[in-house]
């Protein structure tokens, strides 16, 4: 009887061409599938709570897949770092109960996005934030992130996605959003139940766009503003209900 197991990822995603395989492309979901495959002795799917763009980072990815192999998950964490390169670490790993799906179970996701906001970015800052030194009211910015909360339709702030089902719901809801300084980090941390296709990233342009004057703070644009770099974003963390795990 195959295990199911659950693995928190954490990775840098500067090199990888996002989550999802793509022929001859380095991805994150193709190395993890690479080295359990090796591991397992015969193909294994890795599946993810999301797929995040080429470049956006990970503090706590999900993901799962089902092996055969009876290794402790204590043993196989360390196995897998052993083998994965060093952009790509697991943090955890566990057997959960057969059904377990690491994007349908989930109840929330948060991500993070940072802008360097001084002058000059220092170099081992640069691959994580979007450096953006020129004026912004920063007030208006936080002002604008409330108008997110709550249940909308955020069509305006999907791209189109030719692998996403059709027809499907573009309505999200978003648990908190919220805006704040820390030193020359401008940090904005969002928390919803779903999250679309640069769907964040474009609610980050569109805060810049607030931030510029170009926008009213106080209302939810029709139009989104132009999608902001994907080295800004980092996935932090996933949520799920305590009855996964067995």
């Amino acid at each position: 009887m195959p295990r199911r197991i659950r693995i928190t990822v954490a990775y840098d995603g500067t090199d990888y061409h996002g989550w999802q395989i793509q022929p001859a492309l380095p991805t994150i979901q193709g190395t993890i599938e690479e080295i359990v495959t090796g591991i397992e002795g015969w193909h294994v799917r890795v599946e993810g709570s999301g797929r995040t763009d080429a470049g956006v980072h990970a503090m706590a990815q999900v993901a799962a897949f089902s092996l055969e192999n009876p290794i402790p998950v204590d043993n196989l964490r360390r196995a897998m770092n052993r083998l994965l390169p060093a952009s790509i670490r697991i943090l955890c790993v566990e057997d959960v109960h057969e059904g377990f799906h690491p994007r349908f179970d989930a109840v929330a996701k948060t991500y993070r996005y940072t802008i360097w906001r001084d002058e000059v970015c220092p170099p081992l800052e640069w691959r994580y934030v979007y450096h953006h030194p020129y004026p912004l009211n920063e007030k208006a910015m936080a002002e604008a992130t409330r108008v997110y909360e709550g249940e909308h339709d955020f069509t305006a702030f999907a791209a189109a996605d030719s692998k996403a089902a059709e027809p499907t719901s573009k309505v999200r809801t978003i648990f908190s959003s919220t805006l704040e300084r820390q030193g020359s980090k401008l940090i904005y941390t969002v928390r919803g139940n779903g999250f679309l296709k640069h769907m964040v990233r474009n609610i980050t342009g569109t805060l810049l766009e607030a931030g510029r004057g170009n926008i009213d703070p106080h209302t939810l644009p029709k139009k989104s503003g132009r999608t902001a770099p994907a080295k800004g974003l980092t996935m932090l963390s996933v949520e799920y209900p305590r009855s996964v795990s067995l």
